[in-house]
């Protein structure tokens, strides 16, 4: 375990500086707002604040003061082993639970930065955590894979052993995003022994309507009970994301060398693709211009570069193969925004002890609603709550 802090180099600084001053900008259509992307006016105001205003070296300065960071390898089944960058930040109450923070797309360890000062403080009657958000392989600080079929279970078995390395032998986990997904995994494979209750604000996202055939009681229960006003909503949520937001899944999936070309030459693109996600993804949150520009220069500055970031998406749509249904406790939280929000008749399993609808909130749900989420998890496993004392080897400091 090494002491990890982000120091960009003062070349990468110029270099993109020069790449910013030699950016082409496209034309637009009259009116067309965001209905075909990111509208030119958004995109020359971030790309005039990034040439000139904007100071990298401020919000470096913010996030190494911010965020406890560290670095350590970890050998991978099959693979190389990888430098892994990480977050770790333990509370002081004896006893506290060890909670692995997983991020996705277009997100990264900087995500759990609220979280933080809230879930390790000492609350009277609410549970404390010590907090491990790493940066998946191929994000932020960590090193990025060298071989095909990197699939999901590699990447929670990485966030795994990083458990185990820090001394956690029995932790919980929670994400959104492909955190929902690599989370699911860790239940699945060290559910049980280690991994001792999962909490998700990424539904399942793969349910589909029950059938008679293969879950009649569901399929009845589906039946006779109509659907409430959230339900509805996240569905008409879901068709449109379906309809108008898969393009950049679709891509990511099939070619990722052919978009990494331009999200790694290109600030401006790489921007764009980001900050598209950032708008539409999200409740009416308020993007201040800075806080969009430190999120997409991580990206910029990463270790391995943001092109490595997007295979995720290939390796999961190609070799995605089985996984068991996690049998320890799990909890969802829904918020309005999120992309894919089947209603909760398709996704209840008898090991969902959790659940908390919120009345507003997208897909960050770390960033944009810190509190709330906060909230849910002391709920879940707090005094009272449905996997109060599921973590019996908890280290005191």
């Amino acid at each position: 375990m090494q002491s990890f802090k982000i120091e960009v180099r003062d070349e990468q600084l110029e270099r993109l500086k020069q790449k910013l001053a030699l950016a082409i900008l496209p034309d637009e259509l009259e009116d067309a707002g965001w209905t075909y992307g990111v509208p030119l006016a958004e995109v020359r105001r971030l790309l005039a604040r990034w040439q000139d205003g904007y100071d990298w070296r401020t919000h470096e300065a913010i996030l190494n003061a911010d965020l406890p960071q560290f670095q350590t390898e970890i050998a991978v089944d099959g693979f190389e082993s990888l430098k892994i960058h990480f977050v770790h930040k333990q509370s002081e109450v004896t006893g506290a639970i060890p909670l692995l923070f997983v991020h996705g797309w277009p997100g990264g360890f900087f995500e759990a930065r609220k979280l933080l000062p809230l879930l390790t403080q000492a609350t009277p009657d609410q549970p404390s955590f010590h907090i491990v958000a790493y940066s998946l392989p191929g994000y932020g600080f960590s090193e990025a894979p060298k071989k095909k079929g990197f699939t999901l279970s590699q990447y929670a078995e990485v966030g795994h052993k990083l458990m185990l390395a820090l001394g956690y032998n029995e932790y919980v986990v929670q994400g959104g995003d492909w955190g929902g997904r690599i989370t699911q995994h860790i239940a699945s494979l060290y559910g049980g022994k280690h991994c001792k209750a999962r909490h998700t604000n990424w539904p399942d996202v793969d349910s589909v309507p029950p059938t008679l055939s293969k879950s009649p009681l569901k399929y009845l229960r589906y039946s006779v009970t109509p659907y409430t006003a959230a339900e509805k909503a996240g569905l008409e949520r879901t068709a449109w994301f379906r309809k108008e937001g898969m393009g950049y899944n679709n891509e990511h999936s099939t070619q990722p060398q052919t978009i990494g070309y331009s999200l790694a030459d290109s600030p401006v693109g790489l921007l764009a693709w980001i900050y598209e996600k950032l708008v539409n993804w999200t409740d009416a949150y308020k993007w201040d211009d800075d806080e969009v520009l430190t999120w997409v220069s991580i990206y910029w500055f990463s270790t391995a570069g943001p092109a490595a970031s997007v295979r995720i998406y290939y390796e999961h749509t190609h070799n995605k193969g089985t996984v068991k249904l996690p049998t320890v406790p799990n909890g969802v939280s829904y918020f309005p925004k999120e992309l894919i929000i089947p209603p909760r008749s398709w996704t209840n399993s008898p090991y969902t002890v959790f659940q908390s609808q919120h009345d507003s909130g997208g897909h960050f749900a770390a960033h944009e609603k810190p509190e709330e989420l906060v909230s849910d998890l002391r709920k879940m496993f707090g005094k009272g709550g449905p996997a109060f004392g599921v973590v019996k080897d908890s280290p005191g400091y």
